[in-house]
């Protein structure tokens, strides 16, 4: 049968994907109890709706960082997309550009950033693509890397701030999942030809420093992902920082941390209206937009559903997840009384 929401593919996604693939794109760190936190943590938030207000005309139009968008949905990073799908990065790129939104690419993709921004400018008047980006050891190739998002014409760079070291993943650890299969390669480092192209190695001394040397280092508008904590967002607008995503790595790096919907409250009101502030892990309903963006976010980012989508049905299976959440989110503003993103505030939830 058809799926007809986002848990429908990923039982889709996982009887077509080998299980070693499944479980690296499913699973999180040690016990999994962030990843389902994050899940979980959305159902404790109850719709007080509204009602008696003209819903007819409604619109899902937004903006952030004033790239606008068909919907306040984007993709979030995510590695290894030729895994689900022959085509991988190059689907999801289309996918992303036909519905008016963006994908950040991931460094550590299977498609060099090039070939993602050209997949994207192929589709009239289609949002740019923003790359995310780790800061490595080898200063010179990070320094590389944003030079060619630069030239590449991507509109930011999504720096990952929560991983100064690998969390530790257990499904990975049973099925020694640790590097691709041939004919794969993190086309990004493999793209920078030479002798020996760099690897992906975290930098345990990672501080704000090394924000404040990116933040001169290009001009591209700079978000920090992987934010939980309210005096680190106000940490990121003090170092040059243009946007903040609240996540915890979809609970792939320290477990039992914090549902990233719980912590958003503070950080906005931290933040209060200085920086635009999104928010990823856990979405998977319209409702779920709706809270979030409720809560102040300006925008959520999803992640492995757009790997089940893939997975399923290529550009179209991405295609089709974020039909369904741009459906079910415009279904439920208009049960709640919203006509426009702008309408949405805390007033509809009972938390």
């Amino acid at each position: 049968m058809e799926p007809i929401n986002l848990s429908d593919y990923e039982r889709a996604a996982q009887e077509k994907l080998p299980p070693e693939i499944y479980d690296y794109y499913a699973g999180g760190a040690n016990d999994e109890m962030t990843v389902q936190e994050n899940r979980s943590a959305y159902s404790r938030i109850r719709l007080q709706y509204r009602v008696l207000r003209d819903v007819s005309r409604r619109s899902l139009a937004t903006a952030v960082l004033d790239h606008p968008l068909s919907l306040p949905i984007l993709i979030a990073p995510t590695a290894f997309h030729c895994l689900a799908h022959p085509e991988g990065e190059l689907a999801t790129a289309r996918a992303a550009a036909r519905a008016g939104t963006i994908m950040i690419a991931s460094m550590a993709a299977t498609t060099a950033v090039e070939e993602v921004a050209q997949a994207s400018a192929a589709i009239p008047g289609a949002p740019r693509p923003w790359l995310q980006l780790y800061i490595l050891p080898d200063r010179g190739f990070t320094t590389e890397m944003v030079r060619r998002a630069e030239a590449a014409g991507c509109g930011a760079l999504v720096l990952t701030v929560d991983s100064p070291v690998f969390g530790q993943r257990e499904r990975d650890i049973r099925h020694r999942f640790h590097e691709l299969p041939n004919g794969l390669s993190l086309a990004n480092f493999t793209a920078a030809g030479g002798a020996r192209p760099p690897q992906l190695e975290f930098k345990a001394d990672l501080t704000w420093q090394d924000v404040s040397w990116l933040r001169a280092t290009t001009n591209l508008p700079i978000l920090l992902k992987g934010i939980v904590h309210p005096a680190d967002a106000c940490l990121a607008l003090a170092h040059g920082a243009d946007g903040v995503i609240v996540s915890n790595h979809g609970g792939r790096q320290l477990d039992t941390a914090v549902a990233t919907i719980e912590v958003l409250p503070e950080i906005v009101d931290a933040v209060a209206g200085r920086l635009p502030i999104l928010v990823d892990g856990g979405v998977r309903r319209g409702t779920d937009v709706l809270k979030a963006l409720a809560l102040g976010a300006a925008a959520v980012a999803i992640g492995r559903p757009v790997l089940w989508g893939l997975a399923v049905a290529g550009e179209a299976g991405v295609s089709s997840v974020l039909e369904l959440l741009r459906r079910e989110l415009d279904l439920a503003m208009a049960l709640c009384g919203c006509a426009s993103i702008e309408e949405i505030n805390r007033e509809l939830l009972r938390l």
